[in-house]
């Protein structure tokens, strides 16, 4: 079934602006008229190709699945100076967060970005209609009475557009495969991600906000980090690139692993966090918390104090939480306010620094 995937984030379309309509030549034929003057009205304006952000939307799915998006052609114009009705737009709903780009004549070599939407109900159009052609009435003049020709209506404009959707949240929550992430998610918002014991179980990004007092703000599970992820291993830069608009990242290690003796939590830490810089160098300076998770089946919790210590060794803020049992998550909520707080201050203090 062709709609199987629920999650889609890049799609190419062709989008068709309409045809402006022609213009009309007529001349009046009342009863006492015979030889009245031109009469004949312009074309009506194509439709335009419209895409609008919706912040209800999470996926391009229809898009994928759309070849064209055509609007409708102008009217040709009518007799007693009668305009053609214009063309009905396509308005076309995204996400916020979607970026559309114009791939030229060349595919992706050749590509332009056209707008970033990152705003609810920001529009921008994508193809615009072409104008309508002129009635044998606007040709008349004193020395030419009788005008017996009209124009053509302009073609519309056409686009190959290249959607590519990048998630706007302000936390991402990043980690090895069957790290707790989804867990954690459903634990701190209504998101209800599927959630199962092993790897890889989660296939697409999933959104949920969060709250606590008066404030909300929205977490984002990125799934497919492995090492090589940066090189396009796994699902490498399918979902590293949903992490680039998070403004704060939480790193969550397994801390099952520390049961079964034959795994190293800060390799595994060291492992992400070199991925995150090769993939973008920008990402490694993000501010960030690091959550030993899964604390709900360390009974030992000594076992975590070496790990503990090289983070604190390392300048890392640092919690211990359960997203199964739920304990640690009000200490983790309110560092993520903290952290989100610190970063608008260091944004606004980059916006002061920069040159007027």
């Amino acid at each position: 079934m062709k709609h199987s995937d629920p999650f889609v984030d890049e799609a190419v379309v062709t989008a068709v602006a309409g045809d402006g309509g022609g213009g009309l030549a007529t001349f009046r034929r009342e009863k006492f008229a015979p030889r009245g003057g031109p009469n004949g009205g312009d074309g009506g304006r194509g439709g335009d190709v419209v895409i609008v952000a919706d912040r209800n939307l999470a996926t391009l799915r229809d898009q994928k699945y759309q070849r064209e998006l055509r609007a409708k052609n102008g009217q040709p114009g009518g007799s007693n100076d009668c305009t053609g009705a214009g063309g009905e737009d396509v308005v076309v709903r995204v996400p916020v967060g979607t970026l559309c780009y114009d791939t030229g004549s060349d595919g992706q070599d050749d590509e332009e970005l056209l707008v970033d939407l990152t705003e609810s109900e920001q529009r921008f159009v994508v193809a615009r209609g072409g104008r309508g052609g002129l009635g044998n009435a606007r040709f008349a003049t004193a020395t030419r009475q009788a005008p017996d020709f009209a124009t053509p209506g302009k073609p519309g404009e056409r686009r190959r557009i290249r959607l590519s959707l990048k998630l706007l949240a302000d936390i991402g929550l990043i980690g090895l495969p069957n790290a707790g992430k989804s867990t954690l998610l459903s634990r701190i918002s209504a998101a209800k991600p599927r959630v199962a014991s092993y790897p890889f179980t989660t296939l697409t990004p999933n959104l949920g906000v969060a709250e606590l007092g008066h404030r909300r703000f929205v977490v984002a599970d990125v799934p497919g980090l492995i090492e090589g992820a940066s090189d396009g291993v796994g699902l490498g830069h399918r979902f590293l690139r949903h992490i680039e608009r998070t403004r704060v990242l939480v790193h969550l290690l397994d801390g099952a692993a520390l049961l079964e003796g034959g795994r190293d939590l800060l390799a595994e830490y060291e492992t992400i966090r070199g991925e995150l810089e090769a993939y973008d160098p920008a990402l490694a300076e993000r501010r960030e918390i690091v959550v030993i998770n899964k604390l709900d089946v360390l009974a030992d919790r000594a076992l975590v104090r070496p790990v503990s210590e090289a983070l604190d060794a390392r300048g890392c803020e640092w919690l211990l939480a359960s997203g199964v049992t739920g304990e640690g998550v009000p200490e983790l909520l309110r560092a993520m306010l903290r952290a989100l707080d610190a970063a608008d201050a260091d944004e606004a203090a980059a916006k002061e620094a920069e040159p007027a």
